[in-house]
């Protein structure tokens, strides 16, 4: 459950999830939390604020960080999801549709890799590019929208 949510869970979540008393929660909780603190793997289950969570170790987040840019704003989100499912767009509809925002937007999307642009007369062609794919382990836009 922990893996499936990707977020912190509280005690009285797990147990409902589980379908089992908080009683029974807790100890199977104990044994994993046991378990994973003596592997050697670059996962832990961690007791947050927010409750128990399936995360990186630390050592391991500042590389994955790097290599992965997990930072995408929501509003950047919804800019790259259009310019995926409408693609490719011209930067000046894409302004249209989604305001002059667009443009910090883009040129954050292009910094990270997600998206490529051209110069088409006045404006720019924006397009995914195969980063996108492999983020998000799509092979087809269209999947998205199945």
């Amino acid at each position: 459950m922990l893996y499936l949510k990707a977020r912190p869970l509280n005690l009285e979540q797990l147990s409902r999830y589980a379908e089992c008393s908080k009683d029974d929660c807790r100890e199977a909780l104990l044994e994993l939390l046991d378990d994973y603190a003596r592997r050697d793997s670059a996962l832990e289950i961690a007791d947050t604020a927010g409750g128990y969570a399936l995360q990186l170790r630390p050592p391991l987040q500042d590389l994955i960080q790097r290599l992965v840019p997990t930072d995408i704003g929501i509003g950047a989100q919804r800019t790259l999801a259009l310019i995926a499912l409408k693609g490719p767009l011209p930067q000046s509809e894409l302004v249209e549709l989604r305001g002059s925002g667009a443009y910090d937007q883009v040129r954050d999307l292009v910094q990270k890799g997600f998206i490529s642009r051209q110069v088409e007369g006045r404006s720019y062609k924006l397009r995914v590019t195969e980063k996108f794919y492999q983020y998000f382990a799509i092979e087809d836009v269209q999947d998205l929208v199945r």
